[in-house]
């Protein structure tokens, strides 16, 4: 998966909380950001200022499936992992029922939680629920829009240039060559002309560039294109064994 993804881990053990959000970067190379309990993982999703593309979640049983159905209920849609001491049917039922995605018996091998966190964000990115952030615009890959949040100007997008945003988004700041776009979006062999792609660009330029002249939303790279901006994260708004026992296997 390419591009930066953020996190947010919330967890009432500080010991753990800053252990796994550290392994989670360097071994993951997400960007993480913590939360202690219910009412700062709250403050933290349900507004504009921070976007995650996943939750994991590390509470009490109770408290933990309260918060992820509290959480649903502010219509935070991003993927939320429950991470538990609890494998029992009942309780994994009650996690999910209360809108968990998927959740995580400790201990837990690092790298698993890692390919776990990537093929939820990748389901979600996705889904008619996304919202990505471009640029200055949240974008809505489902219903091919971007929204300007604070001129609440509408952009609307063909299924070609939905898609061509979608896969510059997934690559974060990895360029993607005019080829790549080519066969990606279009279905065409390689070798075959891009003039394609660069007339779907600059029609696209003319509809979100609030500068044709100076673009910085759609950056020319040698061969292909990136995202300008930071590229932020899916947005919709909206553990407790020790850290040596959770990352033991951790290879």
């Amino acid at each position: 998966m390419s591009g930066t993804r953020h996190i947010l881990v919330v967890d009432d053990n500080r010991a753990l909380r800053s252990t796994l959000s550290l392994a989670l970067e360097t071994m993951g190379g997400f960007t993480v950001r913590m939360a202690e309990d219910a009412d700062e993982a709250l403050a933290l999703a349900c507004t504009s200022a921070h976007h995650f593309d996943a939750i994991l979640l590390d509470l009490a049983q109770a408290c933990g499936t309260q918060l992820c159905a509290e959480l649903r209920r502010h219509l935070v849609r991003v993927p939320i992992i429950l991470v538990t001491d609890a494998n029992a049917e009942e309780d994994v039922v009650r996690g999910l029922d209360a809108g968990a995605n998927d959740y995580v018996v400790k201990p837990f091998r690092l790298a698993e939680l890692i390919a776990r966190l990537r093929a939820q964000i990748r389901a979600f990115e996705t889904s008619e629920d996304a919202v990505l952030v471009v640029g200055p615009y949240h974008f809505r890959p489902g219903v091919r829009t971007l929204t300007d949040p604070t001129s609440n100007r509408r952009v609307r997008l063909t299924d070609k240039e939905a898609s061509v945003l979608k896969h510059l988004y997934r690559a974060g700041r990895t360029p993607v060559s005019r080829q790549t776009l080519l066969r990606e979006v279009w279905g065409y062999a390689n070798g075959a002309s891009t003039h394609t792609v660069e007339t779907h660009i600059y029609r696209l330029r003319r509809k979100i560039e609030p500068d044709q002249a100076s673009a910085r939303i759609l950056i020319n790279v040698e061969g292909g294109y990136r995202l300008g901006y930071d590229r932020g994260a899916a947005v919709e708004m909206t553990y407790r064994a020790q850290p040596q026992a959770v990352l033991a296997a951790a290879e």
